[in-house]
């Protein structure tokens, strides 16, 4: 008997969808407003003040303007976007970044200490390329160059895939400097763009530090016992078909040096700008567009590849400038409905807790369930934060905090089916996705219990 697959609907659909459910929710939820006052220049809100008033029901028209109105709205934040994503893309084109890696893994065969060093230095590369440019599925192509380098090492295909894959995710979700969660999400929330980013790196080193272990931990008994892998017989197949995808590479050349030096001062400049120039998302992006120019000059393309490179990121984003427009269109209809706080005082109860720490844990609960339907990290943040911020004011939350749980609830990510990444990576690897879930609960358990420890902090110093 044949089962069909369950599939879930796109996400453009799944939003629209919750378009139609709160356009319908309008008739149904009176309005209601809570008092505000400034406070440090921010206005807050007074968690006493709820009071019901006239609601605006929003009807089929409303509906059908509310995405143009969200475009709008979110104009900034979508230009910021795919300026970001265009200027990533000319890196990517220079080839700079496929060069360093193949130097690295070429010196494996020759030196004791990059044999020790090899999953190390590898998963903190691609974590810091989540947690600073939102390195997500730009992992995807990598898989087939660790996939037989990891088997042709004596590992096994997971290991392969969760050098890049794991190593971008962890560091996509503990991230910070990375514009498409953190940046959108603080932008969202009236919080200064990448503010908070100290004990955002202590958490980033903490979670990829974790990751390193497990996948250590993990390589060496898959290489003293192949058998152990849940993939062992997958990979007796693979191993016979090994290509050689780093023989013929001759090393970085200059060109490939100067690009990367560029590429690390650009974030330099960026952290220094927003630490001492309070930059924000306008200066961040010409920072951006800069390096893009510059890199592409340096890294010899001429100006028609720069533009198309350039051309070819930011459409590869539109889909995500589209799902923030979309998102945002949900914040427009229940803003113009009056129902916005009327919506969080229901949900107060839910999150309020005797001690903000099991506030904070119980969003964190919030966003990983919203993570398994949504996983486009900017389209979370414009769908969650609008509500997510203004609560934790209430709980006795700092919206720190609350864009911190926001984060962790993309832990998940790399297990959850609903994931396009995911099942493209693991496509790729040819993995059964239930043997990679299978493999993938007690590093899911960890991250759970780590999100969870590193949520305490915030709270006990109510982090700002």
């Amino acid at each position: 008997m044949n089962k069909k697959k369950i599939k879930l609907p796109h996400t453009f659909v799944l939003l629209f969808i919750i378009l139609a459910l709160i356009a319908t929710a309008t008739w149904l939820v009176p309005g209601g407003k809570y008092d505000t006052h400034l406070v440090n220049g921010k206005q807050l809100i007074n968690p006493d003040s709820f009071h019901y008033i006239d609601s605006a029901p929003q009807g089929l028209v409303s509906l059908m303007k509310a995405p143009i109105k969200g475009f709008v709205e979110a104009a900034q934040i979508i230009g910021f976007v795919l300026i970001v994503g265009g200027a990533f893309a000319v890196l990517q084109k220079t080839e700079a970044i496929d060069a360093m890696i193949k130097s690295l893994a070429k010196a494996h065969a020759s030196s004791a200490f990059i044999q020790k060093a090899l999953i190390p230095v590898f998963i903190t590369l691609f974590s810091i390329g989540g947690a600073t440019f939102g390195m997500n599925e730009e992992a995807i192509p990598f898989i087939l160059i660790f996939v037989p380098l990891a088997l042709a090492l004596g590992y096994d295909t997971v290991v392969g895939v969760s050098i890049p894959f794991l190593g971008s995710q962890v560091g996509f979700s503990a991230a910070f400097l990375n514009p498409f969660n953190v940046g959108i999400a603080q932008g969202i929330a009236g919080v200064p763009v990448f503010s908070g980013w100290g004990y955002r790196l202590i958490v980033w080193c903490i979670a990829t530090a974790v990751t390193i272990v497990f996948m250590m931990w993990y390589a060496a008994r898959v290489k003293k016992n192949p058998a152990l892998s849940p993939t062992y017989a997958l990979d007796i197949e693979k191993r016979k078909e090994l290509p050689d995808h780093i023989g013929d590479f001759q090393g970085m050349t200059m060109r490939h040096k100067l690009v990367l030096w560029i590429f690390a001062g650009s974030l330099a400049v960026m952290v220094f700008g927003v630490v001492h120039f309070d930059w924000y998302i306008d200066e961040i992006a010409a920072l951006f567009l800069s390096m893009a120019i510059i890199i592409g000059l340096v890294g010899r393309l001429d100006s028609t590849q720069i533009v198309e490179g350039f051309m070819q990121g930011a459409r590869d984003l539109v889909g995500t400038a589209l799902v923030i427009a979309l998102a945002r269109g949900t914040l427009v209809l229940a803003r113009d409905a009056h129902i916005i706080d009327t919506m969080l005082h229901g949900l107060m109860p839910l999150v309020q807790s005797a001690h903000p720490v099991f506030a904070a844990w119980k969003m964190f609960g919030i966003q990983t369930v919203i993570n398994f339907f949504i996983h486009s990290g900017s389209g979370q943040a414009a769908l969650t934060m609008p509500i997510m911020a203004p609560l934790a004011d209430l709980v006795g939350v700092t919206r720190q905090t609350a864009i911190l749980a926001f984060q962790f609830g993309e832990f998940t990510t790399p297990m959850i089916p609903t994931s396009g990444i995911t099942v493209g990576v693991l496509a790729l690897a040819r993995i059964p996705w239930i043997t990679w879930a299978r493999w993938m609960i007690p590093l899911q358990l960890i991250y759970a219990i780590l999100a969870l420890a590193l949520l305490v902090p915030p709270c006990l110093m109510n982090w700002q």
